[in-house]
């Protein structure tokens, strides 16, 4: 191969690999709790995933949400052909505003959104305390 498309190759394997690694970083802070009258929802984006890819836990009432997200392209081009594969995994534990009925929980991926809905138990309410400063 020539130096040029050599370079080319190194370069477009580099800005993949970095791409993938800014979409994990993203995704760790892409968690959004939101309490509604008789449920929470936690609201995860995780575009170009599939419904297989994630494993919904909940231990000690908080939800666990794990992913792994595979990358593989090819591409043939002016006589050589090009393979990127890119694999990544995540974890994301988000801590809960109320109590909620485990064995009621369930889970949606739809349009690049993880929807998990977790029911309010009976007589749950915003876990607040106060805090004195000093």
């Amino acid at each position: 191969m020539t130096t040029n498309l050599t370079q080319a190759l190194r370069h477009g394997a580099e800005h993949a690999l970095e791409s993938m690694a800014e979409g994990w970083r993203e995704l760790r802070s892409r968690a959004g709790v939101i309490e509604e009258d008789d449920k929470v929802v936690v609201r995860l984006e995780a575009p170009g995933m599939r419904r297989d890819d994630f494993t919904v836990e909940l231990q000690d009432a908080m939800p666990s949400v794990r992913g792994e997200k595979r990358v593989d392209r090819e591409s043939k081009s002016a006589g050589y052909r090009v393979v990127e594969c890119a694999y990544g995994a995540f974890r994301r534990d988000v801590p809960l505003p109320v109590a909620v009925l485990a064995d009621t929980v369930t889970a949606s991926y739809r349009d690049g959104v993880l929807r998990v809905t977790l029911p309010k138990a009976e007589g749950a309410r915003a876990r607040r305390w106060a805090v004195e400063v000093k």
